[in-house]
């Protein structure tokens, strides 16, 4: 239930809070006042697409609070965005004149379709326009849907599982490609690639050694001659090696004179026979330097096979083996393929006739839904001064034929067919009623539905629009029934209606400063009678007695129910 409305800054609002009470509240007042303004805050504030004009002029930014209290049928949702669960909520969005926005519920911010998968469960607002949405077949079909609740929920996912079974095996079907010469040339197609890659057989890491052999072979002048150069410096007469002998042989001679010396030329003879092993590698090393010509011919010729393969079938070894084992795969499925299809045509066949039946208990669900729906909005209708109305929800036939339409939503097409007078035949709704009829129409199914849906704010906005007298009072007793149950929120010109609201909020234009202003109030006692009054249309002692009537009767009403 919403308790409680707060606005600031919204197109002629500069601040207004209004306390909603569970029941009938009606919003009043003369046209242009502001009570579409109102109408657009509060859409504004369950998510609906934020336009920057609504920021009252001169001001920065506009802001709308809405404070709800809830079931605990909310808190799961409030679970999976981590917000806290409280028995109220508080949504709040701000829009400034530049256009930028913040969300939040309960303080925390949320994305504009978390907003609205949270208030879809709150308010059902409805207006003008819903009358063209009901037109729409597709949503005739959502609206039954929701109605049926579980049952048909339960039915459309066992439909759901079973389509994307068939998806699975007409996949596996397209694999095998078409007649028989189509998937023998894809089999050798598949035959050569294999035998490509596997006759190349590459090794993971090999490419990188291969890399590491030509740098080393296209540089094999300069190895040698560094290793020679090297080898020499040590090894030749005269070089690093002689020249430690030779500081050797000189410490020895003055070891009797100097005992100090002896632990250094151990050092030198150890430097000298290091240095010749060092030389006797750089000469193996040389033996080794020498580049086969037919060793580089193989490295460049590997590499070239290897880049070829990776530019066919992969960037890298791992892109290459995947590439190689689904060919191995799908070749074996082709090779088999004659066997293969029969068996999955069997499972085709099976698995359509499984969904053909859930099908066609789905439509069992939606016309059980739809004969207790038709029903219930018959008898409200009739209590809105339709007594002659008729309301039946056509289904379309189908056969096991059409089975490859299916979608998620099953096979079903339905219309909603409507006579509203006596001995005229029904017809498709958007093809025969009129305004006045449609807005009972609309009526009359919310009311079939207020009490078994889970939301607790329903907002009707001049629903009683082109009616009047006994239909005024229909519609006035048919909003009583309904806020039995839930809280509503209407916006009305028609005295009547006004007469049954628990709260009525008066919606008045006033200019000041230069400037205009919108002012909510709530009207009670002497203030309610007065505009009353005015929504009757009169003046004086008389057409206030009237007022007083028409509340005495609306309570006498309500009492009785």
């Amino acid at each position: 239930m919403l308790k409680r409305l707060t606005i600031k800054n919204v197109a002629l609002i500069d601040r207004a809070e209004i306390e909603f009470s569970e029941g009938l509240n009606v919003l009043t007042g003369e046209t242009g006042a502001g009570k579409s303004v109102i109408l657009d805050s509060i859409d504004f504030v369950l998510g609906a697409k934020a336009d920057k004009t609504m920021v009252r002029s001169g001001e920065a930014a506009c802001l709308v609070q809405a404070e709800f209290s809830v079931s605990e049928e909310i808190h799961g949702i409030l679970d999976e965005y981590d917000i806290e669960p409280e028995e109220t909520v508080v949504i709040s969005r701000k829009l400034t004149s530049e256009g930028k926005g913040t969300l939040k519920v309960n303080g925390v911010s949320v994305t504009a379709a978390m907003l609205r998968r949270i208030t879809s469960l709150l308010v059902d607002v409805h207006g003008q326009s819903e009358h063209f949405f009901l037109l729409k077949e597709a949503n005739q079909l959502r609206l039954l849907d929701s109605i049926g609740g579980e049952k048909i929920a339960e039915r459309k996912e066992a439909v759901q599982v079973l389509l994307a079974e068939r998806k699975t095996i007409l996949n596996e079907l397209s694999k095998l490609g078409g007649d028989e010469g189509e998937r023998t040339r894809r089999a050798d197609i598949l035959r050569y690639q294999i035998d490509e890659i596997e006759r190349i057989a590459p090794k993971e890491g090999e490419e990188e050694e291969l890399r590491a052999l030509q740098t080393r072979y296209r540089n094999a002048a300069r190895i040698l001659e560094s290793l020679s150069a090297a080898r020499d410096e040590l090894m030749a007469d005269g070089g690093g090696a002689d020249v430690l002998r030779s500081a050797r042989r000189a410490l020895n001679s003055i070891l009797k004179f100097e005992p100090r010396c002896e632990a250094l030329a151990e050092r030198l003879a150890a430097a000298a026979e290091e240095l010749d092993d060092i030389g006797g590698e750089l000469e193996a090393m040389l033996g080794d330097a020498d580049v086969d010509e037919r060793e580089v011919e193989r490295v460049e010729n590997r590499l070239d096979e290897l880049k070829a393969l990776k530019k066919k079938y992969g960037a890298t070894y791992s892109d290459v083996m995947q590439f190689l084992a689904r060919a191995k795969d799908e070749y074996e499925l082709l090779v088999n393929s004659e066997a293969r299809m029969e068996m999955l045509e069997k499972q085709l066949d099976s698995a359509e006739n499984k969904l053909f039946a859930a099908c066609l208990q789905l439509t069992a669900a939606r016309k059980e839904t739809a004969e207790n729906f038709t029903e219930r909005v018959v008898a409200e209708l009739k209590t809105l001064a339709i007594p002659s109305a008729r309301f039946e929800v056509q289904f379309h036939p189908y056969s096991r034929e059409d089975i490859r339409k299916t979608t998620s939503e099953g096979l079903d097409n339905l219309c909603f067919l409507f006579s509203a007078n006596a001995g005229e035949p029904l017809k498709e709704l958007g093809k025969i009623i009129s305004g006045g009829e449609m807005s009972r129409f609309m009526l009359a199914v919310k009311a079939s539905i207020s009490s078994a849906g889970s939301i607790g704010t329903y907002i009707f906005d001049e629903i009683d629009a082109g009616i009047g007298g006994k239909t005024a009072q229909a519609v006035a007793e048919m909003f009583a029934k309904i806020s039995r149950n839930v809280q509503l929120i209407a916006v009305t010109h028609l005295a009547r209606i006004a007469s049954f609201a628990e709260k009525e909020f008066l919606i008045e234009k006033h200019e000041g400063e230069g400037k205009t202003f919108t002012r909510i109030r709530e009207v009670r006692d002497d203030a309610r009678l007065s505009e009353l009054a005015r929504l009757i249309g009169g003046e004086g002692e008389e057409v206030l007695a009237y007022a007083r009537t028409l509340l005495q009767e609306a309570a006498a009403y309500k009492n009785s129910l």
